[in-house]
């Protein structure tokens, strides 16, 4: 078999559809899909990885292909594994198949793997080329990626606003901004997310759940980030906290027995050393403090849920912890949901508190995003080009 550049990118887009079947499923493992296919490109066997622990998409694969897999062309998204975790080696695997020639779409950075498995199949006689559809798979795979390479997870921001770019009313009042289609669309999201994290500005005013309903393939850790512990203990996230995890992150100056308390409730408080307790304030003080201690505490909760291995996080709000992970360049990817309802008002509640940019940015400010038509609202989704990024 030749390779012919549009049929190796038809099944290489292919494996890319069958990967992203596990999102949400497989995570902190990435997302992967493989075909095997014979000298006339016809299709003898594919699989993805579909559930943490189970098989890799290689395997499933080649068993479907059994034994019209010798002498054939192996396309997998990502560089196959050449050691032994929760499954064998795939390298292993392959060579055993007989297949003649392995194209990849990126090689795995994950260091027990990071090109290893890539050297072994050549050194076996295998042709291997890699980097089809490069970019494609690592859009894919960006949540997985950034864990293994900064020890991190990806973050994603979603928020629902008015055509005027507002969260609430000069009360608070936001309920409910986004019609019931892109409330749908968020509890998806939800589903599949590691944690959500909102402050506890957001918690107070909303009383909310953070839960995907109906449920999806992972069940989030809500996180509220309470630097004086003041999350009361009749909300609902506490009252449901010995059923959905609850995380809430206090500063270091936070009140002893209002930490024991949420404790007592089955939640788990996680005390971090830079962030002190904001006290009562005038408003304007008030905003600008808990602002400010809104940064260290976010910034040392994402790596300690890095250091948990959680790969998606959601931040659901409000303002200033939207804020907070804008200025300091925290935000992976967007969710933004747009209601054509006008608010007005100098004292509405904006999206992003905080200091925000001094220039109009030169480039769009997501890479190709992509927008949909909800029931009226408008939903865009991309990946967040950050500062000094170039298209």
């Amino acid at each position: 078999m030749s390779i012919s550049q549009a049929a190796a990118v038809d099944v290489m887009g292919w494996a890319i559809a069958l990967a992203g079947r596990g999102e949400g499923w497989v995570e902190p493992n990435p997302m992967v899909g493989a075909v095997v296919v014979d000298d006339d490109w016809q299709r003898l066997g594919e699989g993805s990885h579909e559930r943490f622990g189970g098989l890799h998409a290689e395997i499933v694969a080649l068993q479907q292909a059994g034994e019209r897999s010798r002498g054939a062309t192996l396309f997998v998204t990502l560089e196959p594994c050449c050691h032994a975790g929760k499954t064998l080696p795939c390298v292993d695997a392959v060579l055993k198949a007989g297949v003649r020639r392995v194209v990849i779409g990126m090689q795995d950075p994950f260091p027990k793997v990071d090109g290893q498995g890539i050297s072994r199949l050549r050194e076996a006689g295998v042709e291997v080329l890699v980097g089809l559809l490069e970019p494609e798979v690592g859009r894919l795979n960006a949540p997985f990626c950034k864990l293994i390479e900064t020890g991190l997870p990806w973050i994603h921001a979603k928020w629902a606003m008015t055509l005027d770019g507002r969260l609430a009313s000069h009360s608070g009042h936001s309920q409910w901004i986004s019609n019931l289609a892109s409330r749908a669309v968020v509890h998806r999201l939800r589903g599949r997310m590691d944690a959500i994290v909102v402050g506890i500005g957001t918690a107070l005013a909303d009383d909310p759940l953070l839960t995907a309903r109906p449920p999806g393939p992972r069940v989030a850790t809500r996180v509220v980030l309470d630097s004086a512990a003041r999350l009361p203990l009749e909300s609902q996230l506490v009252k449901t906290a010995r059923e959905t995890p609850l995380l809430v992150v206090v500063g270091r100056d936070a009140a002893p027995e209002r930490i024991a308390a949420l404790e007592a409730a089955g939640v788990e408080v996680f005390s971090c050393r830079s962030g002190a307790a904001c006290p009562p304030a005038p408003a304007a003080a008030a905003d600008e403090n808990r602002l400010r201690a809104g940064r260290p505490l976010l910034k040392e909760l994402l790596l300690e849920l890095g250091r948990r291995r959680l790969t998606n996080v959601l931040i659901e709000g409000g303002s200033r912890i939207l804020g907070a992970a804008f200025d300091e360049g925290l935000i992976d990817e967007v969710h933004a949901f747009v209601a054509p309802k006008l608010l007005g008002g100098t004292h509405a509640v904006p999206v992003f508190s905080g200091a925000g940019l001094e220039l109009v940015p030169e480039l769009p400010s997501l890479d190709r995003p992509v927008v949909e038509v909800l029931d009226g609202d408008i939903y865009l989704r991309g990946i967040l080009r950050h500062c000094g990024d170039r298209a």
